[in-house]
């Protein structure tokens, strides 16, 4: 699956962004897709996820009540809005899908197969 990923910027203390990755080959279906991020120095970061085939989410406890990921399966495109957004979300954020993870896992970047190329988010 070739994952792209769109969307990142720079923003103000308290903006909002959404961030949007597309399966250009390959379909996301019955997967686990993640969004993953990187800060400079640190390492990577699982932010949410939503398995495609039965819509269950997860969130990292940093991100709660201020991101939410959705899909579009006839776009074969998953979304990350993102609200409320702080300095410290600054970071790559990486699209992923992989297969068979649970509420356990998804936050694990080696549980993952493919990945997108990143887009960078910048608060300040």
């Amino acid at each position: 699956v070739q994952l792209v990923e769109s969307g990142g910027g720079s923003v103000q203390d308290g903006g909002s962004l959404r961030l949007s990755c597309a399966a250009r080959t390959g379909t996301f279906r019955s997967a686990c897709m993640g969004w993953i991020r990187q800060a400079p120095g640190k390492e990577r970061e699982g932010v949410a996820a939503i398995h495609t085939g039965g819509g269950n989410t997860y969130y990292a406890d940093s991100v709660k009540g201020r991101f939410t990921i959705s899909q579009d399966n006839a776009k074969n495109t998953v979304y990350l809005q993102m609200n409320s957004l702080k300095p410290e979300d600054t970071a790559m954020y990486y699209c992923a899908a992989g297969f068979h993870l649970s509420s356990s896992t998804w936050p694990l970047s080696g549980m993952y197969n493919s990945w997108g190329q990143g887009t960078q988010v910048t608060v300040s």
